[in-house]
Order: C-alpha cells, then sequence, then structure tokens
C-alpha cells in the first residue's frame, strides 16, 4: 500500500482548490473576540422567535434559581 504523498493531500484537499486570491487573517479579529454560539434543539427553537426572548427567559430561570438558592 502507497502512502499518500506529502502537502495538500495530508489535509484532504484536492488540486483544484485556488487560494492565490484568499486575504490571509480576514476573520482573525472577530475570532479572536469570541463567539458563544448554543444551538438549540429543535421542539425548543420553536419556542422562541429570537436570541433575544431566549436571552430574556434564561435570564429569568437564573433570577429564579439564584432565589432558590440553586446554582
Amino acid at each position: 500500500m502507497k502512502k499518500a504523498p506529502k502537502g495538500r493531500r495530508d489535509l484532504g484537499m484536492l488540486d483544484n482548490y485556488d487560494f492565490s486570491k484568499g486575504i490571509r487573517g480576514k476573520y482573525a479579529k472577530r475570532y479572536a473576540e469570541g463567539t458563544n454560539v448554543v444551538v438549540l434543539a429543535p421542539d425548543v427553537a420553536a419556542v422562541f422567535p429570537n436570541a433575544e426572548s431566549v436571552n430574556e427567559a434564561l435570564r429569568a430561570l437564573v433570577q429564579i434559581a439564584r432565589k432558590s438558592g440553586r446554582r
């Protein structure tokens, strides 16, 4: 059995990708600022029309948890 050639093939890349017009670090600043993506289950997402409604519900839950002494 032959070994895979070194280089692009090691990354699972095909020969026809063209990165000659790519911009190095284009999204680096945004990535460094961080992100906190949470994926909701479809049944849960159906209850909330937008991100703000999810945040409001979670804030209410945090207040309830703090009042009951649970973390």
